[in-house]
């Protein structure tokens, strides 16, 4: 992780953060949510983010120096915005990196903005809550991949 003084750009990602940005997807997932295991391969991880988040051109990092330290990828439906994947390094959270991206899908998605997260996941959830979303659903997990059961948030209230 870069230190010191230097800018912290958000920018648009592009084919050549793939890499980091699977390792950012794959470590935070490996710290924080060892509950619900990926039920992919780390290549298939890796193959998804490179072949289908980047290129589908609604996805935004967080980089000091050349090094990736959050991303979120974003979608537009017709009941108005998701955010399908908010991660940030494992070691760079707590520096307000989730709420300038949040910020970003505010600025870039028509309101309500909706995500789903998992209940177990209580670090993401005190966040979503502190920046205004309210939870829209409660589910057994019955429709996510792990099987585990999660929450379905919406902002605005």
């Amino acid at each position: 992780m870069p230190s010191g003084g230097s800018p912290i750009i958000l920018r648009k990602a592009n084919s050549g953060d793939a890499d980091a940005i699977a390792s950012i997807h794959l470590g935070a997932r490996q710290r924080y949510l060892a509950f619900a295991p990926l039920v992919h391969s780390e290549a298939e991880v890796r193959a998804w983010i490179r072949e289908q988040i980047i290129p589908a051109g609604m996805t935004w990092v967080l980089d000091q120096d050349g090094a990736i330290l959050a991303y979120i990828a974003l979608a537009r439906h017709s009941d108005g915005g998701w955010i399908d994947q908010l991660y940030v390094h494992p070691d760079a959270t707590g520096r307000g990196y989730g709420t300038t991206l949040l910020k970003a899908a505010r600025h870039e998605l028509t309101a309500p903005i909706r995500l789903y997260t998992f209940q177990l996941n209580t670090g993401a959830r005190r966040f979503y809550e502190r920046a205004g979303f309210v939870v829209e659903q409660l589910s057994d997990g019955h429709c996510n991949e792990e099987k585990c059961p999660d929450v379905l948030y919406r902002w605005p209230a």
